[in-house]
């Protein structure tokens, strides 16, 4: 029993085959351009995040930088205050006083 099948029919299973092996191609490429720009995205958002890091230590490091240098006075008081309360000669006592007198001025004048 020979099977007859429509030219019609055979022609338009071949071509709906080729139709389906044209897209391959067209479909890989574009699965590969879409990998390759989120890679690429991607590897920006990490840089832009390096960059902001950096800025937050650069920043971390500038407030502890002016926080020493806002400190040193303090730390000459204190030092000169441990010293006075250490000291057991009147001349010590007086040279302490005139060191507290002095920073306590400067402390005063005022900054512009």
């Amino acid at each position: 029993m020979p099977d007859n099948v429509n030219g019609a029919i055979t022609d338009a299973v071949t071509q709906a085959n080729v139709k389906v092996l044209a897209d391959s191609p067209a479909l890989s490429l574009s699965n590969l351009y879409q990998t390759v720009s989120q890679s690429l995205s991607l590897s920006v958002q990490n840089a832009v995040t390096m960059q902001q890091q950096s800025n937050i230590v650069h920043q971390a490091t500038t407030t502890q930088g002016v926080n020493l240098l806002y400190t040193v006075g303090t730390a000459a008081a204190s030092m000169a205050t441990g010293e006075t309360l250490e000291a057991d000669t009147s001349d010590n006592l007086t040279n302490m006083l005139g060191t507290v007198m002095a920073l306590k001025e400067q402390n005063q004048k005022p900054t512009t």
